[in-house]
């Protein structure tokens, strides 16, 4: 427990310095574009996202399943991950007309060329990234993951601010007639999708050792293993990816026109996006432990007390999840004034908390999903997020038209809360764990109580406000750590 704690502390800290940077941006974002200009970056990165998970087709799980019992395996997936990498993104620029025709963006082409390279990087580095994690590299993880985050946010600050600057002439004006012959302020989205490419692809000389000693094979015997082992994989990512992403992705088409007065579909998703990054607090808590625990499990699935040591690492994840998803949810108003800097990006602020029990409910689907990893019984887990994607899909399409934003809002927690309680039921038979459940939900539903009794208390002045929950986080916290205080009394 304590090196996962160790692990997951130096996973969390370079997550948190990496997210607070890429936090910085949000600000930038909604004070330079306009709630539209935003849902449209919104849009396509959601897209990506979906795209991603292709890419990798659960490579990184495999490689951390084979990478003992096969010595070549390195060499193998980074190999297979170059190819397959080469054909989807040959083929996103070759049909980029009639895809960007079909997503109703026309004339977009050259945000599917931004894509293809940065999803290729990408892929290739999740192998040298997953081998510093098996190693326990991480001090050298988190130095690379924050080299990419300050290069992103230097190059979308230059891009997006100084050459804007420059160009109108506000700013080293002597440089404007060599920033106009190539600045265009009206393509402000593709400077961030170029600020995100050149980040990525920062970090390639830092593994350039690793990378250089790949011998590049494609070996059909060894290989066949690893695809019916990541092929399952493959399936719960694009699943798992179509319940984070599809509310975003299709709130603009499935959302009726005018049903929010005064705003469009696509300013909508804007603001929803911008609010969805305030529930990606609890998703950074949930990266760090996934970093850490992904290999941590595999190491320790032979010894004697694993599940006791399971059950002990779900109930201090719940802890400190529920602490997030108060914390953010208390000091919610002052966040979304720090952070979301336009007024009108703020109108969607209360789905925040329901987000982050959603994700709460992914975290504990990741923590209950080992069973059919450690077993191989991975096909399990393409159920269940099918499953998952099915609920997400379905709920989505009804309630959007509906209840607009909130139709994507309750999908998602619904979709997360089926997958954790078929984990739950299916994985007591193949690896029965003692997980309590009882005691969980009284902690989920006791936090989501206190969430609505703080979110309705009214506060004579913003100080009072600030004062006062900042008071009410240190206070549940110091409930929660009374609690299990006086359960390890009469334990």
């Amino acid at each position: 427990m304590q090196q996962l704690a160790r692990s997951t502390a130096i996973y969390g800290f370079s997550s948190l310095v990496g997210r607070l940077l890429n936090y910085l941006l949000v600000p930038f974002y909604t004070s330079v574009f306009l709630p539209a200009d935003y849902g449209l970056l919104t849009e396509w990165y959601a897209y990506a996202a979906l795209l991603q998970v292709l890419y990798t087709y659960g490579m990184e799980t495999t490689y951390f399943r084979f990478a003992k019992q096969e010595p070549a395996a390195f060499d193998l997936v980074v190999s297979m991950l170059l190819v397959t990498s080469f054909i989807f993104s040959s083929l996103l620029v070759i049909f980029a007309t009639p895809i960007t025709a079909r997503i109703a963006h026309p004339g977009c082409e050259r945000y599917v060329y931004y894509f293809s390279a940065i999803l290729t990087v990408d892929a290739v580095m999740a192998i040298p990234f997953a081998k510093l994690r098996l190693q326990k590299r991480a001090l050298c993880f988190a130095k690379t993951k924050l080299l990419q985050v300050l290069m992103n946010v230097a190059l979308n600050l230059v891009l997006l601010d100084g050459c804007s600057h420059i160009h109108a002439g506000s700013f080293l004006a002597s440089l404007r007639p060599y920033m106009a012959s190539w600045y265009d302020p009206t393509k402000r989205v593709e400077y961030v999708l170029l600020a995100n490419l050149v980040a990525n692809s920062a970090v390639l000389p830092w593994f350039s050792k690793m990378l250089y000693r790949v011998k590049l094979q494609l070996n059909w015997q060894k290989a066949k293993p690893m695809l019916v082992y990541t092929w399952p994989l493959l399936l719960m990512g694009l699943a798992g990816a179509v319940n984070e992403m599809l509310g975003r992705a299709m709130l603009r088409h499935w959302l009726p026109p005018n049903f929010y007065p005064g705003q469009s579909n696509e300013a909508i998703l804007g603001i929803f996006g911008a609010c969805y990054k305030l529930a990606i607090l609890m998703l950074l808590g949930l990266q760090a432990f996934r970093y850490a625990a992904e290999p941590f499990f595999f190491t320790h699935v032979q010894e004697r007390n694993t599940p006791a040591l399971f059950s002990a690492v779900m109930h201090w994840f719940l802890l400190g999840a529920c602490f997030i998803l108060f914390a953010v949810s208390a000091n919610l108003d002052l966040l979304g004034y720090m952070l979301l800097r336009k007024a009108v990006y703020r109108e969607a602020l209360e789905v925040v908390p329901y987000l982050l029990l959603g994700y709460l409910f992914l975290g504990m689907y990741y923590n209950l999903s080992m069973w059919f990893k450690l077993t191989d019984k991975t096909y399990y887990g393409t159920w269940l997020a099918s499953i998952g994607a099915l609920v997400t899909v379905v709920l989505n399409r009804v309630l959007i038209p509906r209840l607009g934003y909130w139709g994507s809002v309750w999908a998602s927690v619904a979709s997360y809360a089926t997958m954790s309680v078929l984990c739950y039921y299916w994985g007591k038979k193949y690896y029965p764990i003692s997980y309590q459940p009882g005691r969980k939900l009284a902690y989920i539903l006791g936090t989501m109580i206190s969430v609505y009794l703080v979110r309705h208390i009214t506060y004579a002045s913003w100080a009072y406000a600030v004062i006062g929950n900042l008071s009410l986080t240190l206070l549940f916290g110091a409930l929660l750590y009374g609690l299990e205080y006086s359960r390890g009394e009469n334990s």
